[in-house]
C-alpha cells in the first residue's frame, strides 16, 4: 500500500489537528491495544498513537510491531507519538479523519 510523498504530506496535515485515540505503554502491545487500534483505523483510517514509553529503541520496536499487526502504514513518527494509515474501502465518511479534512490540507 505504498503512498505518493503528496499523499503522505496531505495526510500529515490532516493528523496535525487529531488526538492520539490509542496509547501504547511500558505494559507492551496487550489484545485490548491492538483491538482498540484496529477499531479505530476501521473507523477513521488516519490515527494518532501515542507511545508512552520513555526508551527510544523500546518505543521503535513497539511501533514498529504495532504496525506489523495491524497491516498498516507509518506517515510519521514525531517523539511519542505516531500517525498511522490504513484504507478502509468500506470506511463511513461521517468517521473517517481521510473524508471529513481531505479539502482541508492546513488552511483554516
Amino acid at each position: 500500500m505504498s503512498l505518493s510523498q503528496a499523499q503522505k504530506k496531505a495526510m500529515r496535515s490532516i493528523g496535525h489537528h487529531l488526538d492520539p485515540v490509542v496509547t501504547a505503554s511500558e505494559n507492551g502491545i496487550s489484545e485490548g491495544v491492538l483491538a482498540e487500534l484496529e477499531r479505530a483505523l476501521n473507523d477513521h483510517e488516519l490515527v494518532k498513537v501515542k507511545l508512552a514509553i520513555p526508551d527510544r529503541d523500546d518505543r521503535t520496536a513497539v511501533l514498529d510491531e504495532l504496525v506489523a499487526q495491524s497491516r498498516s502504514e507509518l506517515i510519521q513518527k514525531i517523539g511519542k507519538v505516531a500517525l498511522l494509515y490504513r484504507k478502509n474501502p468500506k470506511a463511513n465518511p461521517k468517521l473517517s479523519n481521510i473524508t471529513r479534512f481531505e479539502n482541508h490540507h492546513g488552511r483554516h
